[in-house]
């Protein structure tokens, strides 16, 4: 069984984590494939956005805690593994966000500790209603610290700080309200949904999209004035391209733009 499947339909490209025995847990090799395919994704300029989604009841619950716990036995208590564990967690994150092509989160079921941290670090996420969102590791003694870093980036701190010390679990709702995720949807309309919203995006100029993600978040860690400056730049750069010349032009003749790519 292959642990992460990838579909393509167009430009866009569909990834589904498969191990729905363990909830799709970020274990070993789910973190491996996923990386994988995010460094491939990278290099593939005909996709222009991404689904990502799990199969069987659950979307991700996080961490592998069996493969956690047996790593115990290295002669160091396991702290090497932990610290090595953690670490390509968070670079496949990264990953995510250093993507050129928006990544959208399709959930269902449950999303907890770094399953969680997972529709947190994606660019959108859409949710069945009845979806559960947790950073629940606070409940076996294990605080949630690198799930924090994207969810205190996404939604307002003293709601994630509750989360993060009491170990409650959010509803559809409140992660709408909060900002957790783009919109929630009756589960019979989750794949229509989200691959509506892949649609659309994947719709748009891909140049344009990549140059505005990566400014994006980038901008996001300047104060105010060193971000119009380093954004100007980049809709300056953006103007250069000749498919935002043509994109341009064809709007104030009102036609459909013909784009190289």
């Amino acid at each position: 069984m292959t642990i992460l499947e990838r579909h393509d339909a167009g430009a866009i490209a569909h990834l589904r984590m498969n191990a729905p025995e363990r909830l799709n847990a970020l274990s070993e090799e789910m973190l491996a494939a996923l990386q994988a395919e995010f460094d491939a994704l990278r290099a593939d300029r005909s996709v222009r956005a991404v689904i990502l989604s799990g199969a069987g009841k659950a979307f991700c619950a996080g961490h592998d805690l069996k493969q956690m716990q047996a790593a115990r036995q290295a002669t160091d208590g396991g702290r090497g593994y932990y610290l090595d564990l953690f670490q390509r967690c968070t670079n496949m994150m990264l990953s995510i966000q250093s993507l050129p092509q928006p990544v959208i989160a399709q959930v269902h079921g449950i999303a907890t500790a770094a399953g969680c941290q997972l529709v947190a670090t994606c660019d959108m996420a859409v949710a069945a209603d009845g979806t559960r969102f947790g950073v629940n590791g606070v409940n076996i003694g294990l605080f949630c610290s690198t799930p924090m870093v994207a969810l205190s980036r996404n939604m307002p701190r003293k709601k994630v700080f509750e989360m993060l010390t009491t170990g409650r679990f959010i509803d559809t709702v409140e992660a709408e309200k909060m900002g957790l995720i783009n919109k929630m949807v009756p589960e019979a309309m989750l794949e229509d949904e989200t691959r509506t919203l892949a649609e659309t995006v994947a719709s748009k100029l891909g140049a344009a999209v990549a140059i505005g993600k990566e400014a994006f978040y980038t901008q996001a860690q300047m104060p105010v004035d060193e971000a119009y400056g380093y954004t100007g730049m980049v809709m300056a750069e953006n103007m250069m391209l000749a498919d935002t010349a043509e994109g341009i032009t064809a709007f104030i003749d009102k036609r459909s733009p013909d784009w190289s790519q």
